[in-house]
């Protein structure tokens, strides 16, 4: 369960939003500048709130009033951006190991821990794991970016418009695999989209942020 209650003051006015998302998809919409990645950036630690708190399965990870700012690296966060961020000099499976915790950042029997092999061939992408990103397609690179970011045993994954650059028939179909990865993992996802068609497709619940302000357009079912 993430619960989010923070502000954060910007250029031309003051983000404010306040959701729960437990083990669902919750899609973020608006327009450009709204605050949508702002949002992310501030799970993820990228950037600090002005003033709020943020929690995951019970932990404070921000509270402006504790002073409690967790670092980025002990959050626990996955973070699939819109470039993918894929590090062109190392192979699909040096990538994903790169986002492997070490023993000490390991959670204890993590049932969500799992070895790169089965991570790749789950994305079926085990193929690729000795090509370099220059070599592979944008759906493979998104596939990619997602194994590395599950490879982090998150407990939250924060996704940046990471379909937005594919073409429709890949995007359908990585649509429907990011389905089958969030029921198979287990924990929330939280995903921003320009695509109003995609927030219904993938998200258990649609927040819509204009200016700052936020509007629950899909509610989650009791």
């Amino acid at each position: 369960m993430v619960k989010v209650h923070f502000q954060k003051k910007l250029p031309s006015f003051t983000l404010a939003v306040d959701f729960e998302v437990d083990n669902h998809i919750l899609a973020i919409v608006g327009p450009s500048g709204a605050g949508k990645t702002t949002v992310l950036q501030c799970l993820a630690g990228l950037q600090n709130p002005t003033q709020g708190d943020i929690w995951i399965n019970g932990k404070t990870i921000f509270s402006s009033e504790q002073k409690i700012n967790i670092p980025v690296r002990k959050r626990r966060i996955g973070y699939v951006f819109q470039d993918y961020a894929l590090f062109p000099h190392m192979t699909i499976e040096k990538n994903v190991l790169y986002g492997k915790p070490k023993p000490a950042e390991s959670t204890e029997a993590s049932h969500k821990a799992i070895g790169v092999t089965g991570l790749l061939d789950i994305l079926k992408i085990g193929h690729l794991r000795k090509r370099y990103p220059s070599q592979i397609s944008g759906g493979e690179k998104q596939r990619v970016a997602l194994a590395r970011a599950l490879m982090t045993e998150p407990e939250l994954l924060l996704l940046d418009e990471s379909l937005s650059a594919l073409d429709p028939d890949t995007r359908a179909l990585l649509q429907q695999e990011l389905l089958k990865v969030q029921k198979q993992w287990q924990i929330p996802f939280i995903l921003v989209t320009h695509d109003p068609r995609e927030a219904e497709i993938l998200g258990s619940q649609i927040l819509r942020i204009d200016k700052g302000m936020q509007e629950i357009l899909k509610p989650i079912e009791a």
